[in-house]
């Protein structure tokens, strides 16, 4: 049922392919609750409503890198390469799979397509924050960062000896 479906794991179904966050057919019907084979059915009856920019075929590299990546038994002896649906095609899946379950997991889908872009978002704006601080505290603080070297790098360090040492001649006791 939608949910015990959880964020992480719609989150580790989403793939980076061609510069585009992708999810892969064999995940979406599972995810669905049908089979691979009629997930893609309805789509190729409605195959108008998924433009190459909603819906991609992985060409043979890909197909091939992916299987290499989670193992081929894992794949169910699928022979040809499966279809990728960007965040558009998967709202658009709603429209064709038009069970309950396929609208909600399609919420939860998009919600997790919105958390991962909100924290791609965050993560370039603190990179950004974090080069600023650098820029205008460098010269202030050039000191600070001195001495934050000099104890992060222990070659820098001057080595003392432990234990006691004699400074005196050792006399030879016969």
């Amino acid at each position: 049922m939608p949910e015990l479906i959880t964020t992480e794991s719609i989150a580790s179904k989403i793939y980076f392919i061609r510069g585009v966050k992708i999810m892969l057919d064999r995940d979406l019907a599972e995810l669905y609750g049908v089979t691979t084979s009629a997930l893609n059915k309805a789509v190729s009856r409605n195959i108008d409503r998924f433009p190459p920019d909603f819906m991609l075929q992985l060409n043979p590299e890909e197909f091939a890198n992916l299987k290499s990546h989670f193992g081929t038994s894992s794949w169910g002896g699928t022979r040809k390469p499966p279809r990728a649906y960007t965040e558009q095609g998967v709202a658009m899946l709603s429209s064709v799979l038009r069970s309950k379950r396929a609208v909600q997991v399609n919420i939860e889908i998009m919600r997790t397509f919105t958390k991962i872009r909100h924290m791609i978002s965050a993560s370039d704006e603190l990179k950004t924050e974090i080069e600023d601080l650098r820029k205008h505290t460098d010269d202030r603080f050039q000191i600070v960062f001195e001495a934050l070297d000099q104890l992060l790098d222990p070659e820098k360090k001057s080595k003392k000896e432990i234990g006691f040492t004699v400074k005196e001649q050792v006399e030879l006791y016969g």
